[in-house]
């Protein structure tokens, strides 16, 4: 067996470009002490201040930035300090979105938001993440409630796979943490 992306075989791939295939959104935002425009744009050249903008409506992000005293020319501080944990996601999220990468990959990317934050990025990776493959790594259920496919691991191996209802059905592992999920 082997791994394809695109129909091309991982092993035919340079490290770089398998690099510039992949976006990532983590827990943890990595943010500069830089502008709200120059964060979103951060790494890619020749970037129109109209693509920044349509990733962060995307990202459900313009609204707020919108309200900033300098709108996208605001200096949102080292590491996003003058940013709420949900504004700092979607802005996360923008990013990942202007470089529009055919795999996004999520690890754990609402696990320190609080709910009405959660709604806004659960909203903006639904955005996102049609029409591409999404590697979505997380503890709380509602976040991958919608996948096409979700993958139970216990202690590194797949215990049980399927779609949210499937996995509900089995009565399983996965049933277990959404009762305990759902009853907190």
């Amino acid at each position: 067996g082997g791994i394809f992306i695109d129909d091309v075989n991982l092993k035919d791939y340079k490290i770089e470009d398998v690099r510039g295939l992949m976006g990532i959104v983590t827990q943890e935002s990595i943010l500069f002490n830089d502008t709200v425009f120059n964060n979103i744009a951060f790494g890619m050249h020749n970037v129109s201040e109209e693509d920044v903008i349509e990733a962060a409506k995307v990202a459900n992000a313009h609204e707020f930035i919108d309200k900033m005293p300098e709108g996208y020319q605001t200096n949102i501080g080292d590491r996003g300090t003058k940013l709420s944990g949900g504004q700092k996601q979607r802005l996360s999220i923008a990013r990942a979105v202007l470089r529009n990468p055919p795999i996004l990959i999520m690890d754990e990317a609402t696990s320190a938001l609080d709910t009405e934050s959660e709604r806004l990025v659960q909203e903006a990776l639904a955005n996102v993440m049609s029409n591409r493959t999404s590697i979505v790594i997380a503890h709380r259920l509602s976040t991958i409630k919608f996948a096409d496919e979700i993958i139970v691991l216990q202690k590194g191996k797949i215990v049980e796979r399927g779609d949210h209802d499937n996995l509900i059905a089995q009565n399983g592992i996965y049933r277990k943490l959404h009762d305990l999920q759902s009853f907190a």
